[in-house]
């Protein structure tokens, strides 16, 4: 009896250690792999980010509230390209299209019919489709990196800008060369897409925001534009926030 009550005593650490050894036996996936699920199914992945020609309707959409009006288009390449040519918008820099395929990208223009100024943060912007995934809005910097990476020379350093304009909000918005690099991609980006900052009653404002290219077998998407902050108490604090959502349909 004395052996076998050794023997229980020695069998419990044992299969204490196994347990946790194996991650406790109700847990079979690491914490990456829930991470990945919980932002879309690993299976999917590789249908994110590709090349493809979508074709969304409506393609453009207006909606109204608490004073505030936004109107969303779906910015194809044909879009994109003509819009780019304009060199009334973008002078002597107009003519290339500074995405990529693997990008979708909308316009988006704002009306404050508000008496109270709205602030917009379009780093909040999210894209949503019917195959349970989100895509956060790319930035600026973070497509002009993916050209640099892209590039065939990719051993030259930023320099000192031949010459800056200031922003819509104020952000310095480089439009002529950095040295020995052209950088056209980048002023364009700087001009085209959306800043954060207060947009004023009466005041309109208006550009370009982008994404992953979602799932090639989506077939809805929901654009949605959250807190945008409005009706400011005088210690500084938003009373209000405004979420405005569009719904585009995949066509054939």
């Amino acid at each position: 009896m004395r052996h076998a009550s050794r023997m229980v005593r020695v069998a419990g650490p044992i299969v204490s250690i196994l347990l946790v050894a194996c991650g406790c036996a109700t847990r079979h996936e690491s914490s990456l792999l829930l991470e990945r699920q919980a932002r879309g199914p690993m299976d999917e992945e590789s249908g994110i980010a590709h090349q493809h020609h979508w074709m969304l309707d409506p393609a453009t959409q207006t909606k109204t509230q608490d004073g505030l009006e936004v109107m969303a288009t779906y910015a194809s390449r044909e879009y994109l390209n003509e819009l780019f040519r304009n060199q009334r918008i973008f002078g002597s820099f107009a003519g290339l299209n500074p995405f990529f395929p693997e990008q979708v990208v909308f316009y988006v223009k704002v009306t404050n019919h508000n008496e109270h100024k709205v602030h917009i943060d379009p780093a909040l912007f999210i894209l949503l489709d019917d195959k349970g995934n989100q895509y956060p809005m790319i930035s600026p910097d973070y497509t002009n990196a993916l050209a640099e990476r892209k590039a065939t020379i990719m051993t030259l350093a930023r320099g000192v800008l031949d010459d800056a304009r200031p922003g819509y909000f104020g952000i310095g918005v480089p439009v002529g060369k950095i040295l020995g690099k052209d950088q056209r991609r980048f002023a364009l980006l700087k001009m085209a897409m959306m800043q954060p900052g207060d947009l004023y009653e009466g005041v309109v404002y208006d550009g370009l925001v982008t994404f992953w290219s979602p799932h090639e077998d989506a077939q809805h998407f929901r654009l949605l534009l959250p807190d945008m902050r409005t009706d400011y108490a005088p210690d500084g604090l938003a009373r209000k926030s405004i979420d405005i959502a569009f719904e585009f349909q995949r066509t054939k």
